[in-house]
């Protein structure tokens, strides 16, 4: 199977900031350069400090190491590169309309930095992956062995007679070569309406970064931002008080934390896997905007209007992060659902649409009360659910959000019929005999590939790996479930009210919420 190429996140090189709104720019500003040279890109030169690219503009890491080398090559060679398309505000920034790729790919040569230097770091607070680490070494490695760095070029002229000619034509180029400009004329309404029209047409925003893009000011917006970068990079939140800035960016950081670590590795060798597996950053930013919605009860992303404080945004993070906790945590709350059991095929691929339904179920529990319900029958779901999983055919009718209810509602119906006293091995057959859910078919775990060869498929490592490591992994003593890699809890078996000691004969491994609820 291909391995996707990791995208280097350019994020950092070009800063963001708000249009200002205003009902027209000023009219003394001057006239607007027709180019930018490289000279231009450099840190301390006139132009580079005011560049900006609007504080709503999604994500520059949509290009690879590949991409990033052909376009420097491209540039250096002199051939035809798009405009870039600016606007200039009253205050005198140059806000990035189209082009963002294009300008943050040369200052990322400039500076050395393609998501792991100076800029990036001083960007993300020294909060670097190991995955946007990769990416840029990757990029640096082959614009080393392709083209050079650009501190190279500056003095290739004093060594003519030992460099490659090309390096020296190159070199000589660079004084003379420059992006093309086209300015944007009119008010930031007219910027704004313009950036939208322009990315619509060349590099379609996805719909999830459409939504963000609309509802860039509402409490999920931002609250979604701030999960997605586990609050740092660029601050949407910038506008509150330091205090609460500080506590959205430590309740994001948390959620983060709870939901998509640790990193996974492919083919799985773990089973300490986070509950949400790789997703592409825009799966991802999905997944968090739809959570954030779900637990918060937002149907439109607008519904809740604009956040001036950060008080609603601060409210609706603690809400997530109450769920997260509930999932998969150290918290005495925790049911601490097993993220392989839960969240992920039997080949070790996410489940998103179990995920969304998970959440449901537990919003559906808390406001029931019911939590005793379901760790009563816990063993047995855990059982029904991983033998014969219809998730993904429930899904398949719909939307992953929008089957969540559905999803919901059959694992309610699973815990209903063991709760009644249904063999585990029948509540699946009864399930889809009832056709509650439509026409499902039970099935047993289909083979991982239908594709006979002699080397083994990532998907059958990882298969093999689940089925001969799971059975193995430890339960927890109170409902018999099983247990997380990482977040379980050192239960008494004979209680210390009732005289019980701390020694090892005493101690039993337990899920939080069946230590600290259920037991009591």
């Amino acid at each position: 199977m291909s391995k996707e190429t990791p995208k280097v996140s350019l994020d950092a090189m070009i800063a963001r900031e708000a249009f200002e709104v205003q009902e027209q720019q000023s009219q003394n500003i001057g006239r607007n350069i027709p180019m930018i040279s490289v000279r231009d890109l450099e840190q301390n030169s006139f132009f580079y400090p005011f560049l900006r690219k609007p504080d709503f503009q999604r994500e520059t890491n949509e290009w690879d190491a590949q991409k990033i080398y052909e376009f420097i090559e491209n540039f250096l060679d002199g051939d035809l590169i798009p405009a870039v398309i600016l606007w200039r505000s009253s205050s005198s920034y140059y806000f990035v309309i189209d082009g963002s790729h294009r300008l943050s790919s040369l200052i990322a040569w400039i500076n050395d930095d393609y998501g792991d230097g100076k800029i990036s770091k001083e960007f993300y607070d020294g909060d670097i992956t190991e995955e946007q680490k990769s990416a840029a070494q990757e990029v640096r490695k082959l614009i080393k062995e392709k083209i050079g760095h650009y501190k190279d070029y500056q003095s290739l002229t004093q060594h003519q007679g030992q460099v490659d000619p090309k390096l020296i034509e190159r070199a000589r180029n660079l004084g003379a070569l420059g992006i093309q400009l086209q300015w944007v004329e009119g008010d930031a309404d007219k910027a704004e309406a313009s950036f939208f029209r322009i990315n619509q047409k060349a590099a379609p925003i996805g719909e999830t970064e459409i939504r963000l893009l609309r509802a860039r000011k509402t409490p999920n917006g931002v609250a979604a931002r701030a999960i997605l970068r586990s609050g740092n990079g660029h601050k949407y939140w910038s506008e509150f008080s330091q205090e609460k800035q500080n506590e959205i960016e430590k309740i994001a950081e948390e959620i983060h934390q709870f939901i998509f670590e640790p990193k996974l590795r492919n083919p799985i060798k773990t089973l300490d896997v986070p509950i949400v597996g790789n997703l592409s950053t825009s799966e991802k930013l999905e997944v968090i905007l739809e959570f954030v919605n779900i637990v918060n009860s937002i149907e439109v992303d607008d519904q809740l209007g604009d956040d001036s404080t950060g008080d609603k945004t601060i409210e609706l993070l603690r809400s997530c992060r109450r769920v997260a906790q509930r999932i998969n945590s150290n918290y005495p709350s925790s049911l601490g659902l097993h993220p392989i059991v839960y969240f992920y095929t039997s080949t070790g691929k996410p489940k998103i649409g179990s995920f969304y339904g998970v959440v449901t179920l537990i919003l559906h529990l808390e406001k029931t009360k019911f939590f005793s319900k379901f760790t009563d029958v816990r063993k047995d779901f855990e059982w029904v659910i991983w033998q014969d999983d219809m998730v993904p055919q429930i899904v398949s009718k719909s939307s992953a959000v929008k089957a969540r209810e559905k999803v919901k509602d059959f694992y309610i119906k699973i815990i209903d019929k063991l709760s009644q006293g249904t063999d585990k091995k029948n509540v699946i057959r009864e399930i889809v005999a009832e056709k509650s859910f439509g026409s499902l078919k039970s099935k047993a775990k289909a083979n991982t590939s239908d594709i006979q060869t002699k080397e083994f498929s990532r998907e059958t490592k990882a298969a093999a790996f689940i089925r001969d490591a799971l059975p193995g992994s430890p339960r927890c003593k109170i409902c018999s479930g099983y247990l997380p890699s990482r977040f379980s809890s050192i239960d008494h078996k004979k209680r210390k009210a009732d005289g019980g000691l701390g020694t090892l004969d005493n101690a039993q491994l337990t899920h939080p919420y069946c230590n600290t609820t259920f037991k009591n």
